[in-house]
């Protein structure tokens, strides 16, 4: 357990230190947020109806961007493989740094979600099932990432490949996700949707980590 937590805080530090790589996905998030808003115009009622679709949207993009650095730099420096030498098992090692993605990224995507919703107009009723449909959908979204960027990995511009393996699997979350929000506007139960999103979680972080591992062991033959 100590490895464990070592490595996602190494790679935590890592994320904040090189090149900013991780305020990008967070930047792009709000940014790109905003154009759509700037892009839409003056119509409130409009950018209520459209703003969960967008925050979603804006949130996978933004996740996407990221996904090349979970396992691109400890290959390139050999650091991948000493990790598979160390006595961490080499499943326990690719949830580590699952979960790092996830800190890094998906937990900062949440919290600028609420002015990103207020700048939008969303109404302050659906906040909490918004909130609680990221909390489920970008754990989901790191998990699966992570067998694009393994898979990926020992390509040179891997990481413009990511998205063509990757998009099609997040469709169901994206989907979900954005009917989460959308119920609860309509003044339907968003229980099933979010029971939808859990399923996928609990789905993505059972295979994800052994799917991702065995891509690390192709890329390493």
């Amino acid at each position: 357990m100590n490895l464990f937590l070592a490595l996602i805080r190494r790679d935590i530090t890592l994320a904040m230190r090189h090149g900013g790589s991780g305020w990008l996905p967070i930047g792009f998030f709000l940014t790109v947020s905003t154009l759509f808003g700037f892009s839409i115009g003056p119509d409130t009622a409009l950018l209520a109806r459209l703003a969960p679709g967008l925050i979603w949207v804006a949130a996978l993009l933004a996740v996407l961007i990221s996904l090349e650095r979970i396992f691109q730099s400890d290959f390139e420096d050999g650091t991948l493989d000493l990790l598979r030498l160390s006595p961490l098992p080499l499943p326990a090692m690719v949830l580590a740094k699952i979960c790092a993605h996830w800190l890094s990224t998906g937990l900062p995507l949440i919290v600028a979600t609420p002015l990103l919703a207020l700048q939008l107009n969303l109404p302050a009723s659906a906040y909490g099932w918004l909130l609680a449909s990221l909390i489920l959908g970008t754990p989901a979204f790191s998990l699966i990432g992570a067998i694009g960027a393994a898979l990926t990995v020992s390509l040179k511009r891997g990481g413009l490949l990511i998205p063509l393996l990757i998009l099609p699997l997040y469709v169901p979350v994206l989907i979900f996700g954005v009917a989460c929000v959308d119920a609860s506007l309509a003044g339907l139960s968003p229980w099933p949707h979010i029971k939808l999103l859990g399923a996928i979680v609990l789905l993505a972080a059972v295979l994800g980590p052994v799917a991702s591992v065995a891509a690390l062991k192709m890329a390493a033959e």
